[in-house]
Order: C-alpha cells, then sequence, then structure tokens
C-alpha cells in the first residue's frame, strides 16, 4: 500500500511541475527553452518574434556567402546564393522550435525539458534553389572551361599520310554536377562558404595509328577554276581551302562547312570580295568561299558520302554545272553539311595552285567495285529570261555615279546521279532539285547634286527606261566633275 501511495505522488510532482507548459502551443510572448537553436542561431530564452528576426537575420547573411564550383582543372566559378535563386525554405521553424518542451502529452514534453538539459536541440535551417539557374550557371560559365579530346587525326606531307597523336580530354557532367548542387543546397549547406567539386568525365579520343594507315584510296575528287577572279576573291579561295584541308573525320562524324571556315574576319584571314545579296553583287568579307564549298560538295558526291544540308546559290554561278553548286550564306544560315557515313575513317585535302585552281580529294578505304562508275548530270527544267531593266536611284551618290550589274538568267535545275557497272548504266536518281533567280539588268545611279541642270538632265534619262542612255549622261557628268575639279586645281599665274 505504501508503494502505491509513493508512485501516485511521484506523478503528482511530475505533473505539477508540468502544468504551467500543458497547453499545445506557445503562449504569445512566451521565450523558447534553454538548449533550443536554429541553424547556428541560439534562440534560447527568446520570444518567436526575437527569434524569428534573429533567424531571418542569418538566412540574410547566409546570402553573402561565395559558392565555388570547381570546374575541369584549376578552374573554377564563384557564385552567390541568389545567383542560383537559393531561398529560405522551412520558414514554419520557428513555430517548432517554441512548441518544443511544450507541446504532447506529460511524458513526451518532460522528456524533451530533460533532454535539453544534457543536449541543444539543434533545428537546421533548410534551403530552397532554382534548378533552372543552377542549369543556366553550368552551361554558361562551367562549360567553357571543358577540355575535349584531341582525336588522332592525320595530315598528309609529300603525298605521304602521317597519323598525328591524340590527347584524351575532360568535360563537366552536366546533369550529375546539376544534382550535385542542388542536393547539397537543399539537404546539407550551413549557409557558409562553400567549394564544390563538380564531376569530371574523361573524353576518350578518337582513333589509332592502325585505323588511320589504312585511308590511302581517293574516294572523290574534283577541281573548280578562278582563274577570271580578282586578286581579293583568289586570296579568299585559297584561304577557305586552307582551313578545310586537313580535317580527318571518324565514321559517323557529320563535317559543317561554316564551322570550318568560320569566322568570316580579316583576322582569320579573308578579305572584301564580290558575292550574291538579294539580287546583288556586293563587297563582303569572304566573298568567293561559295567555290570553296561547291568544289568540296563536288567531291563528295563522287565519294558518295551521305549529304547532309546543301543549299543552291540565289543566282546561277559560272564555275559549275546548275546544280552542282553548294552555298554558303552567314545572313540566312546556309551551310553545306555532309556525314561520314562510310566504316573507315576519312581525310580532306585541299588544294589551290599558282594558275588559279582548287582541287578537293576525299581520301578513305574504297570498298566500291572496280568496274562501277559514278557520274553527275546537270539538266535545266525551265529559263527564265529578264524582259527589263531595273534603275535604283540612291541621294546617297552624287550625280556622275552609275554601277551597272549585268543580268542573270534564272533556271530552275535539278542534277541527276548516274552509276554505270561495266559500262551499262545500272541506276539514275535526282541527286537535288535547285531554284536560281531571275535578275534584270540594274543599274545604281546617283542623283544628289546642287546642280538643277544636272539634276533634271538624269532625271530625264530615267525617265527612258534605258541603263545605257543614263550610263551615258551620268558619264558625261562625271567627266564634266572631274574637268572642273582638275581646273579648280590649277593655281593662279
Amino acid at each position: 500500500m505504501k508503494k502505491f501511495w509513493r508512485g501516485l505522488f511521484c506523478v503528482a510532482a511530475i505533473v505539477s511541475v508540468l502544468m504551467p507548459s500543458m497547453h499545445a502551443e506557445a503562449k504569445k510572448g512566451e521565450t523558447l527553452h534553454q538548449g533550443i537553436w536554429i541553424g547556428s542561431v541560439d534562440v534560447s530564452g527568446m520570444t518567436q518574434a526575437q527569434a524569428q528576426a534573429a533567424v531571418e537575420d542569418a538566412v540574410e547573411n547566409s546570402m553573402n556567402a561565395t559558392i565555388t564550383l570547381q570546374c575541369v582543372g584549376e578552374h573554377s566559378v564563384t557564385v552567390t546564393p541568389q545567383q542560383l535563386g537559393v531561398t529560405w525554405a522551412n520558414t514554419d521553424i520557428i513555430k517548432d522550435a517554441a512548441a518544443i518542451g511544450k507541446k504532447g502529452d506529460i511524458v513526451s514534453r518532460y522528456k524533451e525539458m530533460k533532454d535539453l538539459q544534457y543536449e541543444n536541440k539543434v533545428l537546421p535551417i533548410t534551403y530552397e534553389c532554382d534548378k533552372e539557374l543552377i542549369t543556366a550557371i553550368i552551361d554558361e560559365k562551367c562549360d567553357g572551361y571543358n577540355e575535349e579530346a584531341k582525336d588522332v587525326s592525320l595530315i598528309r606531307e609529300n603525298g605521304v599520310f602521317k597519323t598525328v597523336g591524340g590527347k584524351a580530354g575532360q568535360i563537366l557532367d552536366n546533369e550529375a554536377a546539376k544534382t550535385q548542387i542542388y542536393e547539397y543546397l537543399t539537404t546539407k549547406w550551413d549557409g557558409t562558404d562553400v567549394t564544390l567539386e563538380l564531376p569530371i568525365i574523361v573524353d576518350e579520343p578518337k582513333g589509332s595509328e592502325e585505323e588511320l594507315l589504312a585511308v590511302k584510296d581517293i574516294l572523290g575528287s574534283y577541281t573548280t577554276s578562278y582563274k577570271t577572279s580578282s586578286a581579293d576573291r583568289s586570296a579568299n579561295v585559297s584561304n577557305g581551302c586552307r582551313l578545310v584541308n586537313g580535317t580527318t573525320l571518324y565514321p559517323g562524324d557529320t563535317f559543317s562547312m561554316y564551322d570550318a571556315i568560320k569566322p568570316f574576319t580579316v583576322e582569320n584571314g579573308y578579305r572584301m570580295a564580290g558575292s550574291y545579296l538579294n539580287g546583288m553583287v556586293v563587297d563582303s568579307l569572304g566573298g568567293g568561299i561559295c567555290q570553296v564549298s561547291t568544289t568540296l560538295y563536288n567531291a563528295v558526291l563522287f565519294s558518295e558520302l551521305e549529304i547532309v544540308e546543301r543549299n543552291n546559290h540565289s543566282m546561277i554561278v559560272s564555275y559549275v554545272p546548275a546544280s552542282a553548286d553548294a552555298a554558303i550564306a552567314e545572313s540566312s544560315g546556309k551551310d553545306f553539311k555532309f556525314k561520314n557515313n562510310s566504316e573507315y575513317p576519312i581525310y580532306i585535302e585541299g588544294i589551290t595552285t599558282d594558275d588559279k585552281h582548287i582541287t578537293f580529294n576525299i581520301y578513305g578505304v574504297e570498298t566500291r567495285p572496280a568496274n562501277r562508275k559514278v557520274t553527275f548530270q546537270s539538266e535545266i527544267l525551265e529559263t527564265i529570261t529578264p524582259t527589263s531593266e531595273n534603275i535604283i536611284q540612291s541621294a546617297s551618290q552624287p550625280v556622275g555615279f552609275a554601277n551597272v550589274q549585268s543580268a542573270h538568267i534564272g533556271y530552275k535545275a535539278r542534277l541527276w546521279k548516274i552509276v554505270t557497272v561495266d559500262g551499262k548504266e545500272e541506276s539514275r536518281e535526282i541527286v537535288n532539285k535547285s531554284n536560281y533567280k531571275m535578275v534584270p539588268r540594274t543599274v545604281t545611279v546617283g542623283i544628289a547634286t546642287d546642280n538643277p541642270e544636272a539634276y533634271n538632265q538624269i532625271q530625264a534619262a530615267i525617265a527612258t527606261g534605258s541603263i545605257d542612255q543614263v550610263k551615258a549622261v551620268s558619264d558625261a557628268w562625271a567627266a564634266a566633275n572631274a574637268a572642273a575639279n582638275a581646273a579648280a586645281q590649277v593655281p593662279a599665274e
């Protein structure tokens, strides 16, 4: 009987101790128990409002932390939490801290209070971040340090092939890096400076000396002439050929002409020369480069490799038959691309000669029968002849200026591939179809002048609709202006 009363007395004592805090939640103005921390903030004895302010300050300070992303090699990128869209996720943690020792049944509350006497209770601050911003940081700032593998490649010197050893590269594992950053910031980050070593993948080089030295057969070859080209256009053709020469492509690789020859800058060897633009011939950096892509296109056709992209010129060109051209245009996104769909590597050799011929040879491993022959035939489907002349008035040029451009006949054409075996036609298929603009003979004539007579005469010539008449009047005024300027420069005696 004594034991019963002694036990009852103990329970009553515990209840009497806990009675002040038997309510389910802390009252307004009530303070948090000693030994409670939120992240690195000791909130012991604080009211909820004070704890809220203290933790908000800590979160704000954490936004000043630096997050260093270790990329490839010794390269790193330092960002702020704001750049990764970091925000405070568990904002209800203040209520959770205030409820410690004040919520639940009597025994659990008593246990929580006793535990606080021996060990602090630390509630972590957790964060959320923006996955899209993480992706942007990785793609825009970290990827630039990737070191791609250098494949084993070929060079051809004095008619002999040699191999150039490859080198393994290192590239960032973007998806794994994005996951690593997100998971660390949302589950482990304590709001302080941190360095994250991002996952790297070894990029193994392609090829071997044995594989490449099997390349010795010419699969396709083509030559065009640029004898009538100006010095600047000729320089552009030679420069483009130089940039393409020596390319090695492995099975499955795709070659982009634009990627191989860009950028069109003086620093990359280009000069100003004539090129097609909106039906006119205008000077541009790299004018003439399309003859390089066209010559290579035909070599690829004879090699029977897979054409991925090919575009015809806006107007007909003179150095290959209709539909045998391949235009490059940076402004309109025209490119020439082909894929090495053979089972062996190929090597592109580009050659220009002193007598202004450009040749591309494509080397590989010949697997086609010797008695099989491939030829190509251009077919004109329609001819559109200009029936008028075009006169363009330019207020930015003086009277006396007249730039005449020849007419261009329009064509619709297609190219056939013909395969013969032992001289007998085996197949005939259409390779491509092309539409070339018809452009009338055009003159751009200057009309700017302070001389009413000159203006009236040039307008009268324009009214005739005759380019020859416009040119004659412009030339006459150009001669008169030149004579007047010469006379004005003669010193008085």
